[in-house]
This record gives structure tokens, sequence and C-alpha cells, in this order.
């Protein structure tokens, strides 16, 4: 696609060249329409063929000029050349490849940043005049009271700037006044992410012209990867360069690009500033000062960035104790009191937010639901599964009695809107307080551990356990029922508990829990809580790397 760029108090508005013939001027019913009295009534057309445009002047009073040339007649446009229609300055942009007989030479497309321009060409017309090391950032080794003074400046300018996307304006702003002399400045900062240099702000001092800021590759890579910082400036080496023009018709630019350096002293961006005015051109000396006002401009951007991070991640931590808070409350407040039964739960997330799960609550039919699972990860994303998980579990005790039933449901509730990895292991106990029997459907979890009054423990076999929940719809779940007998007790838990860790990367393992619930007290609490004083004992003191969770019940002796 081609368009035309009106360039107009620092806007830049484009007109995307579609029809064969568009018609500039001054009239509404023209193509691309300019509202200004030195622009004809109808002042010029664009000629379209294939990728090539062609600019004809339509006889205008004041003339169209192309690149500072009266057009004659008319002529090819290639891409960033300038347009003037009266005061109206436009800019040619096209995203052709095309071959420009006439000079033999391949047309390089820039790297648009916003309305700065990264060329890639070596510029034959831009003298790098002189270049400092980024050693001497901030040394006052010469002119020590201007550079003390331009310091001191920008500084009092950033003074209470907080937030980056204000700070970097002011850097602008402050230059400015350091250097009367400058034209357009911006400031490039890298993307932590992708490594790319964005263009972040922009300032130009005139009004109305083309506020376009270019900047050579060569140029831009020596301040970034070498860390120094750039004098450069356009001669009368110009290739547009006629002795018959006035000097004022020359373009003649000079430019300071210095590089932005973090705590570390590598690059985060990089600050430049031009003048087209010929006789106030930068020297080594601006340059200096340029650099140590980059200095302290980076500490000023350094400090916001970090305050800003440090301010995202206060709202973080709020958001995630809100919704720890929220998480909590989807858990039983309290458990059952019963006079035959003893009931105890943990529960303790690896990070705020954490994906097992448990609920003890009572149903119509006077039997107790033990809901108990564990989503797969852990933090947010399993967090919000859990709650999906508990919402249907709850509703789904209403209206299903049994056990097999129940799973399946829960199930096919949680495949309808799964989303993918995101599966639950999942025991379903059916509690029948009245005749000690409990249903069980297990669905890709560790078995429960019975402890029997003597001591021993036993666990259902492998081939009771199903596939987790969220995995197959309609998939049939098996029900194992057993009759719970005075003093025994059951343990459930998650591989939170099984698979911690300690320093040396050992599992606390499942024999060892065997081991240690058998030789435990079999009442129900403190064998709960004395399992999980040994996980801990266990890690000495490694963050733990799972969502931990143990549910521990039984009939009194």
């Amino acid at each position: 696609m081609s368009r035309l760029v009106l360039l107009q108090d620092g806007q830049a508005t484009p007109f995307e060249l579609t029809l064969n013939k568009t018609v500039i001027g001054r009239l509404p019913e023209c193509d691309i329409q300019l509202p200004s009295n030195m622009v004809s009534r109808k002042h010029a057309n664009v000629i379209r063929d294939g990728a090539t445009f062609i600019l004809e002047d339509l006889g205008s009073g004041n003339g169209t000029f192309l690149n500072g040339q009266r057009l004659e007649g008319s002529q090819q446009l290639k891409p960033n050349d300038r347009v003037k229609f009266g005061p109206m300055l436009m800019r040619f942009d096209s995203d052709f490849d095309e071959d420009d007989s006439a000079s033999s030479a391949v047309m390089q497309h820039a790297a648009k940043m916003g309305a700065i321009q990264v060329d890639d060409s070596d510029d034959s017309s831009s003298t790098i005049m002189g270049s400092l090391d980024s050693s001497t950032l901030g040394i006052l080794d010469s002119r020590p009271q201007e550079k003390l003074k331009a310091v001191l400046e920008i500084s009092r300018a950033l003074a209470g700037t907080l937030e980056v996307d204000s700070l970097l304006p002011k850097i602008l702003d402050a230059l400015f006044t350091i250097f009367p002399a400058a034209d357009r400045g911006c400031i490039l900062l890298k993307d932590l992410e992708t490594g790319k240099m964005n263009s972040r702000a922009m300032k130009h001092r005139r009004e109305g012209e083309d506020a376009t800021v270019k900047l050579s590759r060569t140029i831009l890579n020596a301040v970034l990867d070498e860390k120094k910082a750039i004098l450069s400036a356009d001669a009368a080496s110009d290739s547009r360069f006629d002795a018959s023009e006035s000097i004022s018709a020359l373009t003649i630019r000079s430019m300071m690009c210095v590089p932005m350096l973090d705590l570390q002293g590598e690059p985060v961006g990089a600050i430049n500033i031009d003048t087209q005015n010929p006789m106030m051109q930068f020297k080594n000396e601006d340059l200096e000062i340029m650099v140590a006002v980059a200095g302290q401009a980076a500490l000023s951007y350094e400090s916001a960035r970090l305050l800003q991070s440090f301010v995202d991640k206060q709202k973080q931590d709020s958001e995630m104790d809100i919704a720890r808070n929220v998480q909590q409350a989807l858990l039983p407040e309290s458990l059952p009191d019963l006079p035959d039964y003893s009931f105890f739960a943990f529960y303790e997330a690896a990070q705020a937010v954490g994906g097992d799960y448990y609920d003890v609550f009572p149903t119509r039919d006077g039997k107790y639901w033990l809901a108990f699972g564990d989503v797969a990860g852990k933090g947010v994303p399993a967090s919000l599964v859990m709650s999906r998980m508990s919402s249907v579990v709850r509703s789904t005790s209403e209206f299903v009695t049994d056990a097999g039933e129940a799973a399946c449901s829960i199930n096919d509730h949680m495949c309808a809107k799964a989303v993918e990895g995101r599966f639950v292991t999942f025991v379903l106990t059916i509690l029948d307080t009245e005749n000690h029997t409990i249903s069980v459907v297990n669905s890709g979890h560790m078995s429960p551990i019975f402890r029997k009054p003597d001591g021993t423990v036993e666990e259902f076999d492998d081939e009771s356990i199903g596939l987790p929940i969220g995995v197959l719809e309609g998939y049939p779940f098996e029900t194992r029922s057993r009759t719970l007998e005075p003093g025994e007790t059951v343990v459930l838990f998650t591989d939170g508990v099984s698979e911690a860790m300690n320093h040396k990367s050992e599992l606390y393992g499942m024999d060892r829990l065997r081991e240690f619930i058998s030789n435990s007290s079999a009442d129900v609490e403190e064998l709960g809580k004395a399992i999980r004083e040994d996980v801990r004992k266990h890690a000495d003191g490694r963050p733990q790397n799972d969502d931990i969770t143990l549910m521990v019940y039984g009939r009194n002796a």
C-alpha cells in the first residue's frame, strides 16, 4: 500500500493512494482536500500505474515542490519523498519494492517506529563528527560548570515525576531548554520482552514542518552495541547540494545520539536530538553535556521504572490477597461435629492461591459428602478450575444420591467447558453415618489409606482408579463400598504430601507415609497434625513446590 502523509501541527495524517488518479486540491470534491488558500482548487494529480506513482502539477498558482525543487510537468515518486503543495507538506510512503532505473539505485524501505525512521542504508552524506565512550557518562572532567548546571536543570525538571510515560516528554522538554538549537528530539526504549527499540516520546520545535526523525542504523548500532555517544552532521557533501542553491535550501542537519544505561551499565534506550540551523551546529562540547544529561535522565527513568514495577507488584499482591480470601471462602468453614465420627482437614497452597480442593457437607438424605481433589497445575489457573469444581460438586449433590452417578454428572459438567490440560484428580466419598458405610469413587487420584485399629494399613487396588475429571465425557466410574469399623481412620492426601522434597531433592514418598500412619495415633486430629509436621520435617525448610492438602476422618472407637 502507498500513501501520502500530511505533516501538520506535529501530527501525521495518512491518505491512501488506492485510485488510479488521485486529485489533490482545495475543493471539497478533491480526493485529498488541503484546506489552505495557498493551495489551488485542483492543485496536482497522483497517477498510479501498478507499483509506480507519478506526481503531476496541474498548473497551480504557487507550484508543487518535490524535495525542495519546483515540479515541472510530472515526476515519479519515491519512498520518503517530500512534497509541498503551497504551505502543506506531505511525505510519500510506499510498501512496494521498486527499481528506480533513472538512478539505478535500489530503494530500501525504512523501518518505521511511529514518526521515527531508521535508515538501513549507509548514507555517505551523514558524517560522524565525534564520539564518546559510555565510561565518560557523568564525568565532569571538562566544562564542569556547564555540565553541572545541565544535570541540575534536568534533575529539577524531572523531580517528582514517578510515571514513565510522563517522565519521557519531560526529558525532551529539559533537553530543548539546555540546547536551544534543537529542532527535533526522540527517545527510544528497549522492549524487555522482544529486545526491539520502540519510539516512546517525540518533540519538535517548529509547528507545521516535517517532524519525522531519521536515524542512521549504523549510528544507532554504535550507540546501543558499543555504548557510544555519537555526534553526526550532514554537510555540503549532501547529494542534493547545488552551487546555485542558497544555503537555506540545503538539508544541513547536526544530531547527537546517546545511550541510556541502566544500573548495570546496559543500554535500555537512546536519546536523539538534531538541529537544522546551519549557524548553530552541535559541537563536541555539546556532546559532553548531552552525555552528562543523558546519564541523569537514564537514572531518573530507571528509578521511575523500578517504582512502577514496585507499585504494580503491590497491586498484584493486593489482588492475590483478595483471590486467596475468595478461595478460602469456598472451603468449608467448619467440619461436621458428630458423636460417632471425627474430621480433620488441612490446606496450604504453594502460591497465593492453589488448585487443591476439599469439602464436607450433609445432604438431604442424611448422608455426608466428602469431596477431595487436586487440579493439574497450581497458581491462578488451577484456582479458577478449583472454584468451578466446587460449584459443580455442590449443585450435583442437590439432585444425585449415588456416588457413581454423581461422579459421572460432575465429569460431564467439567468436560463441557474444559480447559486443555486442566483435569482434576478427584475422590468422592458418601458417608452413611447410620449404617457406618462409605461409597467411594476414585477419579485418577491416589487411593485413600485406611488405618485399622491395630495399626495395619490398606488401600483400594489400582483397578478402582478411573480417569481424572474433565478428560473424557461419558466415562463410567466404578464405585467401591466398605464398612468403617470402630477406631478405623481414613487418610486422603494430595501429591504435595507424597512428593514433598528436601534440599537434596529427595521425595517424602508413599512408603514413609504408610509407615508413619501405621505407627501414629489413631486419633483423627492428632494423626492429621502429625502427618503435616513430619512432611515439614522432611522438607527441612525447602519451600513447598506444590499445594499440600490433607483430610483425615474416622469412626470413633
